[in-house]
Protein backbone atom coordinates (compact mmCIF):
# COMPACT_ATOMS: atom_id res chain seq x y z
CA UNK A 1 0.00 0.00 0.00
CA UNK A 2 1.33 3.55 -0.74
CA UNK A 3 0.69 6.30 1.59
CA UNK A 4 -0.48 9.63 0.06
CA UNK A 5 2.42 11.93 0.20
CA UNK A 6 1.16 15.70 0.75
CA UNK A 7 2.51 18.09 -1.58
CA UNK A 8 2.93 21.77 -0.74
CA UNK A 9 4.23 24.70 -3.29
CA UNK A 10 6.24 27.62 -1.75
CA UNK A 11 6.55 30.87 -4.42
CA UNK A 12 9.42 32.70 -3.65
CA UNK A 13 12.77 31.13 -3.34
CA UNK A 14 15.06 32.61 -0.37
CA UNK A 15 16.12 31.58 2.61
CA UNK A 16 12.88 31.19 3.89
CA UNK A 17 11.45 28.81 1.57
CA UNK A 18 14.65 27.02 2.16
CA UNK A 19 14.38 26.99 5.51
CA UNK A 20 10.76 25.43 5.03
CA UNK A 21 11.84 22.65 3.12
CA UNK A 22 14.35 21.06 5.86
CA UNK A 23 11.40 21.60 8.11
CA UNK A 24 9.26 19.25 5.13
CA UNK A 25 12.01 16.54 5.16
CA UNK A 26 11.66 15.28 8.96
CA UNK A 27 7.87 15.56 7.99
CA UNK A 28 8.03 13.77 4.55
CA UNK A 29 6.74 16.66 2.78
CA UNK A 30 6.92 17.09 -1.02
CA UNK A 31 8.22 21.06 -2.16
CA UNK A 32 7.86 22.17 -5.25
CA UNK A 33 9.48 25.50 -5.66
CA UNK A 34 8.50 28.69 -7.74
CA UNK A 35 11.33 30.33 -8.22
CA UNK A 36 12.52 33.54 -10.13
CA UNK A 37 16.18 32.27 -10.67
CA UNK A 38 17.90 28.94 -10.63
CA UNK A 39 20.58 30.15 -8.00
CA UNK A 40 17.86 31.61 -5.51
CA UNK A 41 19.14 30.73 -1.76
CA UNK A 42 16.40 27.96 -1.91
CA UNK A 43 16.87 26.93 -5.73
CA UNK A 44 20.04 25.60 -4.82
CA UNK A 45 18.72 22.91 -2.36
CA UNK A 46 15.36 21.96 -4.06
CA UNK A 47 15.11 18.73 -5.50
CA UNK A 48 11.73 20.50 -7.51
CA UNK A 49 11.85 23.70 -9.11
CA UNK A 50 9.68 25.15 -11.39
CA UNK A 51 11.67 28.79 -12.61
CA UNK A 52 9.47 31.13 -13.52
CA UNK A 53 8.11 35.19 -12.17
CA UNK A 54 5.54 34.72 -9.31
CA UNK A 55 3.05 36.67 -11.14
CA UNK A 56 3.31 34.78 -14.24
CA UNK A 57 -0.32 32.99 -14.85
CA UNK A 58 1.62 30.30 -16.61
CA UNK A 59 3.74 29.45 -13.85
CA UNK A 60 1.25 29.69 -11.13
CA UNK A 61 -0.57 27.02 -12.92
CA UNK A 62 2.39 24.70 -13.24
CA UNK A 63 2.74 25.05 -9.72
CA UNK A 64 -0.97 24.76 -8.83
CA UNK A 65 -0.57 21.42 -10.79
CA UNK A 66 1.51 19.50 -8.83
CA UNK A 67 0.69 20.73 -5.54
CA UNK A 68 -2.00 19.97 -2.25
CA UNK A 69 -1.53 23.75 -1.29
CA UNK A 70 0.35 26.93 -2.43
CA UNK A 71 2.08 29.14 0.23
CA UNK A 72 4.69 31.81 -0.23
CA UNK A 73 8.22 33.10 1.40
CA UNK A 74 7.07 36.91 0.37
CA UNK A 75 4.07 38.87 -0.13
CA UNK A 76 5.02 40.23 -3.98
CA UNK A 77 2.82 38.63 -5.92
CA UNK A 78 -0.51 40.05 -7.43
CA UNK A 79 -3.48 39.00 -5.00
CA UNK A 80 -5.79 39.27 -8.30
CA UNK A 81 -3.68 35.96 -9.59
CA UNK A 82 -4.13 34.05 -6.09
CA UNK A 83 -7.76 34.97 -6.47
CA UNK A 84 -8.20 33.40 -9.58
CA UNK A 85 -6.70 30.40 -8.30
CA UNK A 86 -8.81 30.45 -5.12
CA UNK A 87 -11.63 30.56 -7.70
CA UNK A 88 -10.52 27.59 -9.48
CA UNK A 89 -10.63 25.18 -6.08
CA UNK A 90 -6.90 25.49 -5.60
CA UNK A 91 -6.03 25.98 -1.84
CA UNK A 92 -3.65 29.27 -1.61
CA UNK A 93 -2.72 30.06 2.10
CA UNK A 94 -2.04 32.43 3.24
CA UNK A 95 -5.49 33.58 1.10
CA UNK A 96 -5.49 36.23 -1.57
CA UNK A 97 -7.36 38.26 1.01
CA UNK A 98 -4.43 38.46 3.40
CA UNK A 99 -2.07 38.79 1.38
CA UNK A 100 -3.76 42.07 -0.71
CA UNK A 101 -3.62 43.38 3.38
CA UNK A 102 -0.08 42.90 4.00
CA UNK A 103 1.44 43.95 0.60
CA UNK A 104 -0.48 47.46 1.38
CA UNK A 105 1.06 49.48 4.61
CA UNK A 106 -1.98 52.27 4.41
CA UNK A 107 -4.60 49.41 4.23
CA UNK A 108 -3.03 47.40 7.67
CA UNK A 109 -2.99 51.04 8.93
CA UNK A 110 -6.75 52.15 8.25
CA UNK A 111 -8.16 48.55 9.09
CA UNK A 112 -6.60 47.95 12.22
CA UNK A 113 -7.23 51.23 13.33
CA UNK A 114 -10.42 51.14 12.60
CA UNK A 115 -11.09 47.79 14.49
CA UNK A 116 -9.40 49.44 17.44
CA UNK A 117 -6.39 48.49 17.88
CA UNK A 118 -3.33 50.40 18.93
CA UNK A 119 -1.12 52.25 16.06
CA UNK A 120 0.70 55.17 15.95
CA UNK A 121 -1.20 58.51 14.09
CA UNK A 122 -0.78 57.95 10.76
CA UNK A 123 -2.10 59.93 7.29
CA UNK A 124 -2.53 58.98 3.77
CA UNK A 125 0.17 61.14 1.94
CA UNK A 126 -1.57 62.54 -1.11
CA UNK A 127 0.34 65.35 -2.04
CA UNK A 128 3.39 67.41 -0.80
CA UNK A 129 1.06 69.84 1.21
CA UNK A 130 -0.23 66.85 3.40
CA UNK A 131 3.00 65.75 4.31
CA UNK A 132 4.39 69.14 5.30
CA UNK A 133 1.43 69.84 7.62
CA UNK A 134 1.10 66.28 8.93
CA UNK A 135 4.61 66.86 10.09
CA UNK A 136 3.77 70.08 11.47
CA UNK A 137 1.43 68.67 13.63
CA UNK A 138 3.40 66.31 14.85
CA UNK A 139 6.89 68.57 15.68
CA UNK A 140 9.23 67.08 12.64
CA UNK A 141 8.66 63.25 14.64
CA UNK A 142 7.79 61.64 11.43
CA UNK A 143 8.55 58.76 9.65
CA UNK A 144 7.44 58.17 5.78
CA UNK A 145 6.66 54.59 4.45
CA UNK A 146 6.17 53.48 1.41
CA UNK A 147 2.78 51.57 1.17
CA UNK A 148 4.29 48.54 -0.76
CA UNK A 149 7.53 47.02 -1.66
CA UNK A 150 9.43 48.26 1.23
CA UNK A 151 11.43 45.79 3.53
CA UNK A 152 14.91 45.80 5.36
CA UNK A 153 15.26 49.92 5.98
CA UNK A 154 14.39 50.29 2.39
CA UNK A 155 11.32 52.35 1.51
CA UNK A 156 11.43 53.48 4.81
CA UNK A 157 12.49 57.41 5.50
CA UNK A 158 12.97 59.62 8.49
CA UNK A 159 11.59 63.44 8.04
CA UNK A 160 12.73 66.44 10.29
CA UNK A 161 12.23 69.20 8.67
CA UNK A 162 10.04 70.63 5.48
CA UNK A 163 13.13 70.65 2.97
CA UNK A 164 13.63 66.52 3.16
CA UNK A 165 9.92 66.37 3.24
CA UNK A 166 10.35 67.53 -0.41
CA UNK A 167 13.18 65.31 -1.39
CA UNK A 168 11.40 62.25 -0.46
CA UNK A 169 8.32 63.52 -1.95
CA UNK A 170 10.18 64.34 -5.03
CA UNK A 171 11.44 61.29 -5.52
CA UNK A 172 8.53 59.49 -4.52
CA UNK A 173 6.90 61.20 -7.27
CA UNK A 174 9.02 60.52 -9.62
CA UNK A 175 9.05 56.94 -9.39
CA UNK A 176 5.25 56.63 -8.41
CA UNK A 177 5.61 55.40 -5.05
CA UNK A 178 2.80 55.88 -2.85
CA UNK A 179 3.45 56.72 0.14
CA UNK A 180 1.96 57.07 4.37
CA UNK A 181 3.68 59.31 6.95
CA UNK A 182 3.15 58.31 10.37
CA UNK A 183 3.93 59.21 13.61
CA UNK A 184 8.01 58.69 14.81
CA UNK A 185 7.56 57.47 18.48
CA UNK A 186 10.32 57.48 20.87
CA UNK A 187 11.07 53.65 21.43
CA UNK A 188 11.49 51.89 24.53
CA UNK A 189 11.42 47.94 23.02
CA UNK A 190 10.68 46.14 19.38
CA UNK A 191 9.43 43.13 19.80
CA UNK A 192 7.14 40.51 18.01
CA UNK A 193 5.35 37.90 18.57
CA UNK A 194 5.03 35.12 16.21
CA UNK A 195 1.77 32.58 15.62
CA UNK A 196 0.02 30.09 13.52
CA UNK A 197 -3.29 29.48 12.74
CA UNK A 198 -4.77 26.67 10.69
CA UNK A 199 -8.11 27.12 8.83
CA UNK A 200 -9.93 25.07 11.34
CA UNK A 201 -9.09 27.79 14.16
CA UNK A 202 -6.69 26.44 15.89
CA UNK A 203 -3.91 29.05 17.31
CA UNK A 204 -0.38 28.72 18.94
CA UNK A 205 1.77 31.52 19.88
CA UNK A 206 4.92 32.08 20.41
CA UNK A 207 6.92 34.12 23.40
CA UNK A 208 7.48 37.60 22.38
CA UNK A 209 10.64 38.34 20.74
CA UNK A 210 12.83 41.41 21.65
CA UNK A 211 14.32 42.86 17.77
CA UNK A 212 16.82 44.38 17.56
CA UNK A 213 17.15 47.05 14.87
CA UNK A 214 19.55 49.04 13.25
CA UNK A 215 19.25 51.45 10.59
CA UNK A 216 15.96 49.46 9.48
CA UNK A 217 17.61 45.76 9.24
CA UNK A 218 16.80 42.90 12.49
CA UNK A 219 20.41 42.72 13.89
CA UNK A 220 19.47 40.56 16.80
CA UNK A 221 16.80 38.21 18.70
CA UNK A 222 16.05 38.06 22.76
CA UNK A 223 13.60 35.79 23.89
CA UNK A 224 12.14 35.94 25.83
CA UNK A 225 10.87 39.69 25.27
CA UNK A 226 10.47 41.97 28.30
CA UNK A 227 7.91 44.24 27.03
CA UNK A 228 6.05 43.71 30.43
CA UNK A 229 3.60 41.23 32.24
CA UNK A 230 0.48 43.12 31.38
CA UNK A 231 2.28 44.63 27.89
CA UNK A 232 2.88 40.65 26.86
CA UNK A 233 -0.36 39.52 27.47
CA UNK A 234 -2.19 42.15 25.39
CA UNK A 235 0.45 41.74 22.64
CA UNK A 236 -0.66 38.02 22.13
CA UNK A 237 -4.41 38.94 22.87
CA UNK A 238 -3.74 41.26 19.70
CA UNK A 239 -2.13 38.92 17.74
CA UNK A 240 -5.00 36.38 17.85
CA UNK A 241 -7.52 39.02 17.55
CA UNK A 242 -5.82 39.98 14.02
CA UNK A 243 -4.91 36.23 13.41
CA UNK A 244 -8.75 35.20 13.58
CA UNK A 245 -10.13 39.03 12.00
CA UNK A 246 -8.02 38.49 8.65
CA UNK A 247 -8.62 34.79 8.37
CA UNK A 248 -4.79 33.87 8.52
CA UNK A 249 -3.69 30.67 7.42
CA UNK A 250 0.20 29.68 8.14
CA UNK A 251 2.70 31.51 10.39
CA UNK A 252 2.40 35.46 10.96
CA UNK A 253 4.82 37.76 12.56
CA UNK A 254 3.28 40.65 13.97
CA UNK A 255 5.77 43.64 15.08
CA UNK A 256 5.05 45.97 18.06
CA UNK A 257 6.39 49.16 19.20
CA UNK A 258 6.59 50.11 22.68
CA UNK A 259 6.70 53.79 23.65
CA UNK A 260 6.26 55.40 27.17
CA UNK A 261 4.97 51.87 28.40
CA UNK A 262 2.14 51.95 25.60
CA UNK A 263 1.68 49.29 23.36
CA UNK A 264 1.49 50.26 19.54
CA UNK A 265 0.85 47.90 16.40
CA UNK A 266 3.36 48.75 13.55
CA UNK A 267 3.51 46.14 10.71
CA UNK A 268 2.04 42.31 9.46
CA UNK A 269 3.81 39.34 7.76
CA UNK A 270 1.47 36.55 6.81
CA UNK A 271 4.70 34.10 6.05
CA UNK A 272 7.43 32.68 7.95
CA UNK A 273 9.60 36.20 9.55
CA UNK A 274 12.99 36.96 10.49
CA UNK A 275 11.47 37.56 13.98
CA UNK A 276 10.64 33.49 14.17
CA UNK A 277 13.94 32.16 12.95
CA UNK A 278 15.33 31.69 17.07
CA UNK A 279 12.38 28.89 16.81
CA UNK A 280 14.39 26.40 14.89
CA UNK A 281 16.29 25.54 18.11
CA UNK A 282 14.63 27.69 21.02
CA UNK A 283 11.27 26.20 20.67
CA UNK A 284 9.58 22.58 20.77
CA UNK A 285 8.05 23.63 17.17
CA UNK A 286 10.39 25.63 14.90
CA UNK A 287 8.24 28.19 12.47
CA UNK A 288 8.75 26.51 9.71
CA UNK A 289 7.34 23.38 10.71
CA UNK A 290 4.68 25.02 12.08
CA UNK A 291 3.79 27.16 9.04
CA UNK A 292 3.25 23.56 7.09
CA UNK A 293 1.35 22.09 9.76
CA UNK A 294 -1.21 24.90 9.30
CA UNK A 295 -1.41 25.54 5.63
CA UNK A 296 -1.91 21.52 5.66
CA UNK A 297 -4.54 21.98 8.29
CA UNK A 298 -2.62 19.63 10.81
CA UNK A 299 -2.11 20.01 14.54
CA UNK A 300 -0.38 22.81 15.59
CA UNK A 301 2.76 22.28 17.93
CA UNK A 302 4.07 22.66 20.69
CA UNK A 303 5.54 26.51 21.16
CA UNK A 304 7.30 26.51 24.32
CA UNK A 305 10.92 27.12 24.98
CA UNK A 306 13.68 24.52 25.67
CA UNK A 307 15.90 27.14 26.72
CA UNK A 308 16.01 29.85 29.81
CA UNK A 309 17.53 32.35 27.01
CA UNK A 310 17.77 32.66 22.77
CA UNK A 311 19.48 35.27 20.92
CA UNK A 312 19.79 34.81 17.09
CA UNK A 313 22.04 37.32 15.22
CA UNK A 314 21.64 37.70 11.73
CA UNK A 315 24.85 37.57 9.39
CA UNK A 316 24.89 40.98 7.59
CA UNK A 317 27.01 41.50 4.49
CA UNK A 318 29.86 43.83 4.32
CA UNK A 319 31.56 42.99 1.15
CA UNK A 320 33.10 40.43 -0.70
CA UNK A 321 35.95 39.63 1.46
CA UNK A 322 33.73 38.98 4.35
CA UNK A 323 31.69 36.36 3.46
CA UNK A 324 30.88 33.99 6.27
CA UNK A 325 31.25 31.31 3.64
CA UNK A 326 34.80 31.59 3.82
CA UNK A 327 35.78 30.88 7.80
CA UNK A 328 32.93 28.64 8.39
CA UNK A 329 35.37 26.57 10.05
CA UNK A 330 36.78 29.10 12.79
CA UNK A 331 32.98 30.06 13.28
CA UNK A 332 32.19 26.47 14.46
CA UNK A 333 35.31 26.80 16.56
CA UNK A 334 34.34 29.19 18.28
CA UNK A 335 31.51 28.41 20.70
CA UNK A 336 28.86 25.87 20.77
CA UNK A 337 26.28 27.52 18.48
CA UNK A 338 24.19 26.79 15.46
CA UNK A 339 25.00 28.52 12.44
CA UNK A 340 22.60 28.35 9.44
CA UNK A 341 23.51 29.83 6.10
CA UNK A 342 21.43 31.06 3.02
CA UNK A 343 23.94 30.11 -0.09
CA UNK A 344 23.67 33.99 -0.56
CA UNK A 345 26.52 35.99 -2.10
CA UNK A 346 28.39 38.09 0.18
CA UNK A 347 27.50 42.05 -0.36
CA UNK A 348 26.87 45.23 1.94
CA UNK A 349 23.41 45.38 3.77
CA UNK A 350 22.55 41.74 2.61
CA UNK A 351 21.46 39.06 5.09
CA UNK A 352 24.12 35.99 4.67
CA UNK A 353 22.30 33.79 7.42
CA UNK A 354 22.49 33.45 11.47
CA UNK A 355 23.64 32.25 14.58
CA UNK A 356 21.47 30.95 17.60
CA UNK A 357 22.84 30.10 20.89
CA UNK A 358 20.25 28.91 23.74
CA UNK A 359 21.73 29.52 27.08
CA UNK A 360 20.45 30.12 30.95
CA UNK A 361 20.52 34.01 30.20
CA UNK A 362 20.37 36.53 27.44
CA UNK A 363 24.03 37.78 28.51
CA UNK A 364 25.33 34.21 28.13
CA UNK A 365 23.53 33.60 24.89
CA UNK A 366 24.60 37.08 23.74
CA UNK A 367 28.24 36.68 24.25
CA UNK A 368 28.71 33.50 22.48
CA UNK A 369 26.82 33.88 19.80
CA UNK A 370 29.06 37.60 19.15
CA UNK A 371 31.83 35.41 19.06
CA UNK A 372 30.91 33.24 16.64
CA UNK A 373 29.78 36.06 14.03
CA UNK A 374 33.21 37.32 14.16
CA UNK A 375 34.84 34.30 14.00
CA UNK A 376 32.98 34.71 11.02
CA UNK A 377 33.70 37.17 9.41
CA UNK A 378 37.08 39.11 9.31
CA UNK A 379 36.23 42.21 11.34
CA UNK A 380 34.32 42.46 14.44
CA UNK A 381 30.50 43.41 13.78
CA UNK A 382 29.61 45.70 16.50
Amino acid sequence: MTCPRPTVGIVGSGQLARMMIQAAISLDIRIVLLASDPHDAAAQVASNVIVGSPNDPKALAALTSQCDVITFDHELVNPDALAALETAGHRVWPSSSTMALAQNKRRQRQELSTAGFPTPAFENVECLGDLIAFGERRDWRVVVKASSGGYDGRGVWMVGDPDEAKAIWDGAETSGTVLVAEERLPLDLEFAVVLARRPSGEIAVYPPVETVQRDGICHELRVPANPGANLGVYAAEIAREIATRIGMVGIMAIEFFVSRNELYVNELAPRPHNSGHWTIEGAETSQFEQHLRAVLDWPLGNTDLVSEAIVTLNLIGKDAANDPRLRLAEGLGASHAHVHLYGKEARPGRKLGHVTVVDDSIEAAGARARAVRDALFSAPDR
